[in-house]
């Protein structure tokens, strides 16, 4: 409806982009209708249409500890907007707005009430003189104390400018009760449905202000506060695509909303959640511990943890998502496609959280006694936010539990580490300007130059010089020896994009040469050529001839057409629920990761590998056909579910075997690969796995290697190929009969520089304590020596201190079962004595072990041991 409404006044309908934010690194998430749309604003980029309106899908979670506790706070909301970049302004801005609440929605006129930037005289003029609204429903906001005014955006130096809102009145049903409550009130009567932002200035950031010569406007709505208003209900979360979410939390919970006020905060908080969670990974977000990964977790293991305070048994948010699913389905088909996977990345998610909430739950619970063994009753900021931070595990929970034992907990000195780890992911983000990039030479080229390419099937051409840039300025001309940028109306040479490299080459005019070494993507669809002048000179304007790296495109190429096999037949080998989580094609290699949940084996690699070998075999053609990107996607065509694609995309075709949508160059038929070989495989992220792999003359360059190596194996083994395998058995048998007979003489060395140590065991409290030194011991026969000692004294506490070398010292701590029980901790014992020698060190109640660089110290820790299992002990 509103989309239509704006398209009837000539708007351009886009659908929503992903929440990742494509090239702006000043946002981890996309918060805000108009945050994709920077470019277009900053007059980066030109947009496809000067008037422009979208449903933008949205995460916000700077109020992330308000979500359930209030009826109002949400992560995730839709937000409706209509853009214009510098084509109407206030007075359409203003009057369809009115139209559209009034007419189009049928919104009672006297309920709404607008309000405006207090110094905005231009804006009351026209909501009261043309719209008609008396002057005493237009409500003015004017600058605090402070200087700051919610009806006047700006974020520090930058386009800016005043907000004209609507409200609407809800009743007094939802009012204060205050006599004197009216638009601005805190209660939640007047509710505001529409924003306008009039960007008409450039700000200084330090209260200067210019005005702009292309004003822009920027509207934002929600829809879930409109649904509010027309379905008549108490808050968002009655609405009916969020009720069906809330009412299956009840029907797992067995629990109703509304009757208790702590259920339902869960209750609220869930809901909420589960729809940020089930969109970030549909989007290709997966949980992981930093950025946006990390914002996810911890969506989804708070919902995961309230649903326990709830009383839900087992998982259930892939239930709970499946809901979230069928409601938006229509508006996000790609919610129902991407489902399977959503619903394996929410399981696997769920599962680790509630091992890691047992897990977090024990080591708590050691952390309590320890405090209560040693007659404290706060618990660490530092052990608190280990708690959170490490094992997911929450503080009102850790609060929780330690109220319950008579305890405290220091969330001074917790929200110290909290802000510590929220400054080094603000420094992470590297934020420098509006767009969260650094500053570069290719901000000054004039926003209508743009580049065409033209290389999927030639790689040599001839063109016009637009732009040079050396390193810092744009420029005339470029002369021998200078490093810069070339940008011409058409070029060959493939630009970095789609995980593919850019390409490497030459352009020319008569003796003059520019060797290319990158090329790259620039904003505004400018393909850049980076390089140096080899010899002459370019200059603006110039016929150049442009001719791609024959050689290195073609090993590309190959590269590119097996990392579509290798994709496909992954989703054979291991399942559908395969997606691409990044790539990287070079001449060398291919590099693939993708989203799988467990280790791969060897026979399911060898599996890969032959069914990408099968498809080179049968040389099917490769086919790229460019059509329609609704079309493309019911041919069954893959694609990246966080990339925008434009309207028309190129859909590339091996046989029935591969099809996906691809920008990038590729082969003419499988059989120019050659040849397929799988060179390595990890998990590098939670989910996520890595495959590195061959084509071509990279397989046979492997193979080289390896039989050199093998060579240089068999000439050291002094053996030949055919025995190397026998000889290193041999030897390996060999190594590890020496090693034994190794460890039997350590021991027995070890055991023999003791001599009668029973002398110095001393009986503490009825339990035996033995602490002595030894010369010269490794770890692994001090933990020997101790098992024996242990064993000897049978019930009490071991401690062997050893001397290695002139600066070294090794240190065990073992106490057998009955001591443990009666209070002897071996890991606190070690670590508190270790300190004598300075070292550190820690372990388990019944085994610890320590290292330090000072043997100075041992008498004294020999000493202090035989006080400290005195203290231990009860």
């Amino acid at each position: 409806m509103y989309l239509e409404f704006f398209e009837s006044k000539g708007h351009l309908a886009m659908k929503s982009f992903s929440l990742v934010p494509h090239n702006d690194k000043s946002l981890l998430l996309i918060n805000a209708g108009m945050a994709p749309l920077k470019p277009y604003f900053t007059g980066q980029e030109i947009p496809p249409r000067r008037r422009v309106t979208t449903c933008q899908k949205c995460v916000r979670t700077g109020d992330i500890e308000n979500v359930g506790k209030t009826a109002r706070h949400l992560t995730f909301f839709e937000m409706l907007g209509n853009f214009s970049f510098g084509d109407y302004f206030k007075h359409e801005a203003i009057a369809w707005s009115w139209e559209f609440l009034t007419e189009v929605l049928g919104l009672e006129k006297d309920r709404l009430y607008p309000s405006i930037y207090g110094e905005d005289e231009e804006a009351f003029e026209i909501w009261n003189k043309e719209i008609g609204v008396p002057a005493d429903r237009i409500t003015r906001f004017y600058r605090d104390e402070n200087g700051e005014c919610d009806n006047f955006w700006e974020h520090g130096a930058g386009p800016c400018g005043p907000c004209s809102e609507i409200y609407y009145d809800r009743g007094i049903k939802y009012g204060c009760g205050k006599p004197d409550c009216k638009v601005g009130c805190d209660c939640d009567r007047f509710m505001e449905v529409w924003n306008n932002v009039f960007t008409q200035f450039n700000g200084d950031g330090k209260g200067g202000y210019e005005e702009l010569k292309q004003k822009n406007i920027d509207t934002g709505m929600g829809l879930e506060r409109l649904a509010v208003v027309m379905q008549d209900v108490d808050s968002v979360f009655d609405i009916d695509t969020m009720k069906a979410i809330r009412d299956k939390i009840c029907e797992l919970s067995h629990k109703e909303y509304h009757v208790n006020d702590k259920d339902d905060v869960s209750i609220r908080l869930i809901t909420d959640h589960i729809r940020s969670s089930t969109f970030m990974i549909s989007d290709g977000i997966l949980p992981s511990n930093e950025g946006r990964g990390y914002v996810l977790r911890r969506l989804m293991r708070r919902a995961a943890r309230h649903g326990r305070l709830l009383g839900i048994e087992g998982k259930f948010l892939a239930d709970l998502s499946n809901v979230v699913i069928e409601e938006s389905k229509d508006g996000y088909p790609e919610l129902y496609d991407n489902r399977e996977f959503i619903f394996k990345v929410l399981t696997e998610e769920e599962e680790k959280f509630n091992k890691t909430i047992d897990m977090g739950l024990s080591i708590l619970t050691d952390m309590a006694k320890e405090l209560t063994d040693n007659g404290k009753k706060v618990l660490s900021g530092e052990d608190s936010f280990k708690l959170y931070d490490t094992y997911g595990f929450p503080l009102d929970l850790t609060k929780e539990i330690l109220e319950e034992k008579g305890l405290e907990l220091d969330e001074e000195g917790f929200e110290r580490c909290m802000q510590e780890q929220r400054e080094k992911a603000r420094d992470a983000r590297k934020t420098t300007n509006y767009m969260g990039a650094d500053a570069t030479v290719y901000d000054d080229i004039d926003v209508i130059i743009t580049s065409k390419f033209d290389g999927y099937d030639k790689t040599e051409l001839q063109s016009e010089i637009t732009v040079l840039t050396t390193e810092t300025e744009v420029v005339e001309a470029l002369s021998d020896g200078e490093k810069g940028t070339v940008i011409v109306n058409v070029t060959p040479f493939y630009a970095t994009m789609g995980g593919q490299v850019g390409d490497k080459g030459i352009i020319t005019i008569g003796d003059s040469k520019f060797v290319v070494e990158d090329t790259i993507k620039l904003k505004g669809g400018r393909i850049g050529h980076v390089g140096y002048m080899e010899s002459g000179a370019l200059k603006v304007g110039d016929k150049v001839t442009l001719k791609v790296d024959d050689i290195l495109r073609a090993d590309t190429c190959k590269n590119h057409s097996a990392t579509h096999l290798l994709q496909k037949a992954l989703k054979i080998v291991l399942g559908e629920h395969v997606k691409q989580a990044g790539s990287l094609v070079t001449p060398d290699r291919l590099r693939f990761d993708f989203t799988h949940f467990a280790s791969i084996s060897r026979e399911e690699l060898d599996k890969v590998e032959a069914i990408v070998n099968e498809e080179i075999a049968k040389s099917i053609p490769v086919v790229t056909d460019v059509m329609n990107k609704d079309e493309a996607k019911k041919t069954g065509a893959m694609a990246l579910f966080d990339d925008k694609y434009a309207d028309d995309v190129r859909v590339v075709s091996m046989g029935e075997f591969s099809k996906e949508l691809c920008g990038g160059t590729h082969v003419a038929n499988t059989a120019d690969i050659r040849m397929f070989k799988i060179v390595s495989e990890a998990g590098v992220a939670s989910g996520v796995r890595r495959i590195e792999a061959l084509t071509g003359n990279g397989v046979l360059n492997y193979y080289k290697e390896l039989e050199a190596t093998l060579h240089e194996a068999c000439k050291a083994a002094k053996t030949d190929v055919a025995g190397v395998v026998k000889k290193i058995e041999t030897l390996n048998e060999e190594i590890k009969t020496l090693a034994s007979e190794n460890d039997k003489l350590k021991n027995k060395l070890a055991k023999d520089s003791l001599g009668d140590v029973m002398s110095q065991v001393k009986e503490v409290k009825g339990y035996k304590v033995l602490a002595t030194k030894v010369e010269n011991v490794d770890m692994n026969a001090l933990r020997n020596l101790g098992d024996q000692l242990k064993e000897k004294i049978g019930s009490g506490v071991v401690l062997v201190a050893s001397k290695v070398g002139e600066d070294k010292v090794n240190l065990i701590a073992m106490a057998t079962d009955d001591a443990v029980k009666a209070g002897a901790h071996a890991g606190n014992l070690i670590k508190e004595v270790a300190a004598l020698v300075g070292g550190g060190g820690g372990g388990r109640p019944n085994m610890a072990q320590a290292g330090g660089k000072n043997p100075a110290g041992i008498e004294a820790l020999l000493a202090k041991t035989y006080e400290i299992v005195e203290s231990q002990i009860k």
